[in-house]
């Protein structure tokens, strides 16, 4: 293992870890931004982890440090329509549900502005929290309400407070404190305030056993069960939870539970289970099976040699430099078999996949330098991509999916 790997106990709840790790990844790309270019490449390199689990409330992480840039929300998801569209739908619905349309709401890590833009149109007083001074910088250039810094303690506050509302999303699970960042939520919210919490749905992960969604920027992997007694440690109780966009993401309506244990710093850990006395007497966990996780990848890795060998000596580019397919290309061991990787984030092309360096390049690539056939590993955005090859593209393409079940190859 890489000497900087030192984490050995639960980061919520303080228990110590199984004493064997649930998988064991190596040569893994360092993260899921910043990506290396031609001046860097040389001195980058994989790493080694593993997937832990704590014995006392079953919470699912990392023993790495966090990536670098943890405090900063990066989004290539916003320029999805879909996207877009979903999330107007999904704001709407909350702010009418809570009566939030003349209160004031807060987005934690706005990165952009991309989702805080949409909010703003249904909460005039919205504001944005961010810890980039660029990505602040080009919010205020668009006429967004938003303000530097991170909530690093309990007791950090923010501009403008207290607010009604709060929302978080897919940021939680960046963060190697997240009691210090809950905490702090906690003490900027009105006593009546509502929150909106999104973090991957590990429930499908298990499900469908997505070995690739393990990725050195996501330190934990939350269930309903482990997300609900993290929030609960930290004084929020979850009243509305549900999965979205494509079941990839559980959304839960959370409120702050006043007189709580956790803002007196009355807390104290049960000796057996290393969980808040507080939360109901949740028994101390067994250790989730993943071992079918590593068959999937078995079963994933020929099938997609199988493709690459009815296209050999010709050319195979992977669309998407996701975190999933920039796992699976480490996983699989697919460099040198690929051509190019196709990201239409302006930020990634020009750049080349950490750990196993293709070159990562826009889609109009495909005009100047065609490829016989494309592997699409765009999880929820996959039917979509596929929807734009066909029309934009020459429709001789070859065209797969990587599916939750495997390889999907699409007919012409």
């Amino acid at each position: 293992m890489n000497n900087f790997i030192t984490v050995n106990k639960c980061r919520v709840c303080e228990h110590k870890f199984f004493k064997e790790p649930l998988l064991k990844y190596k040569n893994m790309p360092k993260g899921a931004q910043f990506m290396p270019d031609i001046k860097s490449i040389k001195n980058d390199k994989g790493i080694d982890w593993e997937v832990c689990q704590c014995s006392g409330c079953g919470l699912v992480q990392l023993n790495t440090p966090p990536v670098p840039y943890y405090r900063e929300v990066i989004r290539a998801s916003a320029v999805s329509a879909k996207m877009k569209a979903f999330r107007r739908k999904q704001f709407n619905n909350f702010v009418k549900k809570y009566f939030l349309q003349k209160k004031k709401i807060i987005e934690i890590g706005c990165g952009k502005g991309e989702f805080l833009s949409i909010m703003q149109k249904f909460v005039p007083r919205a504001y944005g929290l961010e810890y980039s001074k660029e990505s602040v910088a080009y919010c205020v250039k668009n006429g967004l309400k938003v303000f530097p810094g991170f909530v690093e303690s309990a007791d950090y506050k923010l501009n403008n407070t207290p607010f009604d509302a709060f929302f978080i999303l897919n940021f939680l699970e960046h963060l190697p404190e997240p009691n210090s960042v809950l905490q702090g939520i906690y003490n900027n919210l009105t006593d009546d305030g509502i929150g909106l919490v999104e973090v991957p749905n590990f429930d499908m992960i298990l499900q469908k056993k997505l070995f690739s969604e393990f990725i050195g920027d996501h330190l934990f992997y939350f269930t309903r069960e482990t997300l609900n007694s993290t929030l609960g440690l930290n004084g929020f109780e979850i009243i509305d939870c549900k999965v979205e966009w494509y079941d990839y993401v559980m959304s839960a309506v959370v409120r702050p539970v006043r007189n709580h244990p956790r803002k007196s710093g009355k807390v104290k850990y049960g000796k057996e289970t290393g969980i808040a006395q507080f939360s109901n007497g949740v028994k101390k966990k067994r250790k989730t099976d993943l071992s079918d996780f590593k068959n999937h990848q078995a079963k994933l890795k020929k099938e997609i040699e199988k493709y690459l060998s009815i296209f050999k000596n010709k050319k195979v580019a992977i669309w998407g430099a996701s975190h999933q397919a920039l796992a699976i290309i480490s996983l699989l061991n697919l460099s040198g078999k690929i051509e190019y990787v196709i990201d239409s984030a302006m930020f990634k092309q020009g750049k080349f996949t950490p750990a196993t360096h293709i070159p990562i390049v826009a889609p109009d690539k495909l005009y100047s330098d065609p490829v016989d056939a494309i592997i699409v590993m765009a999880a929820g955005y996959s039917d979509e991509v596929a929807g734009i090859i066909r029309r934009k593209f020459d429709k001789r393409i070859n065209i797969s999916i990587l599916r939750d079940f495997g390889l999907e190859i699409i007919k012409n």
